[in-house]
C-alpha cells in the first residue's frame, strides 16, 4: 500500500514510524515532513494547507490512503475534497472538525447535548466583552474562537489581563481572523487530563490517557504553547472514573455528532479538567494531539495501518487494539524565546549517539546531511519505564546528549502529575 501522511510535526514523525513497522504499507510519503521523516520516509515539498496540491498530488500518485494529521487542512476540508476524487483519507470531514476550528460552535453543541464543560459566553466585539468581564472574578479564560497553533487561549489571573487579552485579540488581531470572535470561560480547577479516541462515525475506542504540559516555563509558569512534553498514563484512574469519562463525555458526544449530520471519523481528542463536580470539557480537538501522540503511539501494539482502515470504513468494533504495559514520558527541546520569537538553522548535535526514540518537529536535513532546527518546538524524546517516575528519567537521559544553540526545555514534566 502507498501512504501519504500530511503534516510536518512531532505527531507526524509519530504516525510514520507506526506506519513504517506495519507490513501492509510498501511506501510512505510525507507532505512537507521534517528531518525526521526525511530518514524513513519520502518528503514532498507541500504545504498541508496546499489543498489543491494535496489533492492534485495523490491522485496523480494514485495512493491507497492520505492521512490528514493537522488541524488546518482538515477544518479546510481536505479529507473532502480527497474523498471527492476518489481517494481514502483518514480524519474527519469539515464539517465535524468544526468541533476544533470553532470554540464557539463547540461550546454551543456541549451545551445543547449537556455534555460537562466550563460556564460560558461568546463576544464578537471588545465592548460587550469588556462590560462582561466587569461582572466577573479572575481568574478567567479568553479562547480565540479559531486556530492558533495552540496558543490562542489565555489564564487571565487578573480582570485587566483578561480586558488586555480581549483587545489583542478582537481588536489588535494578534492570532488574525481566529480571535475575531472569543469565548470567555470560567476557570476550572483540577487535574488535566487528554483522552484521545479512535473515531469510526459510530463508536469511539478511547485510547491511554495522557497528561500535557501546555506551560514554557518549569512549574507551569511562562506562556502557553503547543505543548512542552507529556505522559501517560495522564491521570491514576479507576474503572470507575474511566466509566464515567465515557458515559458522560465520550458517547454523548459520538451520538450528538451524528445527530447534527456530523458523524466523526479519525482521532477525536477530548481535554478534561477533573473537577471536583467530576470530569469535563475543556476544549475538543479533531486530530492526533501534539506532543501527546508521541507519548501514546510507541505503546500501541495493534497494526496501526488496520486501525486507520477501520475508522474510515465503520468497523472498530472488530479490532482488538492493544497497548504495551508501561508508562511513557516525552520531553520536547524547544528554540531559545519559543513561543514567541526564535532564531533557527542550528545544527543538532547528539542525535546519532541517543539510544532513544527521537521525534522531530521543527527540524530540516540540509544538502549534506546535517539535521538543523527550522521551527518552535523542534523535537522531543520518549522514554518508558515500569513506573511513571522510570519513564520520566528515561525521557530525560534520553534528552542529555542533544544539544544545539539555545536550546530550551522544561525540567519537571510529568513530576507534577496530580498535583
Amino acid at each position: 500500500m502507498k501512504v501519504l501522511v500530511v503534516g510536518g510535526g512531532g505527531r507526524e514523525h509519530a504516525i510514520c514510524v507506526k506506519l513504517k513497522e506495519s507490513s501492509k504499507v510498501d511506501e510512505l510519503y510525507c507532505a512537507p515532513g521534517n528531518g525526521g521523516t526525511a530518514q524513513i520516509a519520502t518528503n514532498v515539498n507541500i504545504k498541508a494547507t496546499d489543498i489543491d496540491g494535496i489533492v492534485n498530488y495523490a491522485k496523480e500518485g494514485s495512493f491507497d490512503l492520505v492521512v490528514v494529521a493537522p488541524d488546518d487542512p482538515l477544518a479546510m476540508g481536505l479529507v473532502d475534497k480527497l474523498n471527492e476524487v476518489g481517494i481514502r483519507a483518514f480524519g474527519p470531514k469539515a464539517n465535524a472538525a468544526i468541533i476544533e476550528a470553532s470554540k464557539a460552535f463547540s461550546k454551543e453543541f456541549m451545551k445543547k447535548y449537556n455534555i460537562p464543560t466550563a460556564k460560558y459566553e461568546i463576544f464578537d466585539n471588545e465592548e460587550d466583552a469588556v462590560k462582561y468581564l466587569d461582572t466577573q472574578e479572575a481568574p478567567i479564560v479568553i479562547k480565540c474562537d479559531g486556530l492558533a497553533l495552540g496558543k490562542g487561549v489565555i489564564i487571565a489571573q487578573t480582570i485587566e489581563d483578561a480586558k488586555t487579552a480581549v483587545h489583542e485579540m478582537v481588536s489588535d488581531h494578534k492570532f488574525g481572523s481566529a480571535g475575531s470572535t472569543v469565548v470567555i470561560e470560567e476557570f476550572m480547577t483540577g487535574p488535566e487530563l487528554t483522552v484521545l479516541a479512535f473515531a469510526d462515525g459510530k463508536i469511539a475506542v478511547p485510547m491511554i490517557s495522557s497528561r500535557d504540559h501546555k506551560r514554557a516555563l518549569d512549574g507551569d509558569k511562562g506562556l502557553n504553547t503547543g505543548g512542552m512534553g507529556a505522559v501517560t498514563p495522564g491521570a491514576d484512574l479507576s474503572e470507575e472514573d474511566n466509566k464515567r469519562i465515557y458515559e458522560t463525555i465520550i458517547d454523548p458526544t459520538m451520538k450528538a455528532l451524528v445527530k447534527e449530520g456530523r458523524p466523526f471519523k479519525g482521532v477525536i481528542y477530548f481535554g478534561l479538567m477533573l473537577t471536583k463536580d467530576g470530569p469535563k470539557v475543556v476544549e475538543y480537538n479533531a486530530r492526533f494531539g501534539d506532543p501527546e501522540t508521541q507519548a501514546i503511539l510507541p505503546r500501541l501494539e495493534t497494526d496501526i495501518f488496520d486501525i486507520f482502515q477501520a475508522t474510515i470504513d465503520g468497523t472498530l468494533s472488530d479490532i482488538d487494539i492493544k497497548w504495551k504495559d508501561c508508562c511513557s514520558c516525552v520531553v520536547v527541546a524547544a528554540s531559545g524565546g519559543y513561543p514567541e520569537s526564535y532564531e533557527k538553522g542550528f545544527e543538532i548535535k547528539g542525535l546519532d549517539t541517543c539510544d532513544h526514540l527521537v521525534f522531530h518537529a521543527g527540524t530540516k536535513m540540509t544538502e549534506d546531511g546535517k539535521i538543523v532546527t527550522s521551527g518552535g518546538r523542534v523535537l522531543c524524546v520518549y522514554g518508558e519505564g515500569k513506573t511513571l517516575d522510570e519513564a520520566i528519567d528515561s525521557a530525560y537521559e534520553g534528552l542529555a546528549p542533544i544539544t544545539f544553540d539555545k536550546m530550551h526545555f522544561r525540567k519537571d514534566i510529568g513530576r507534577t502529575l496530580g498535583k
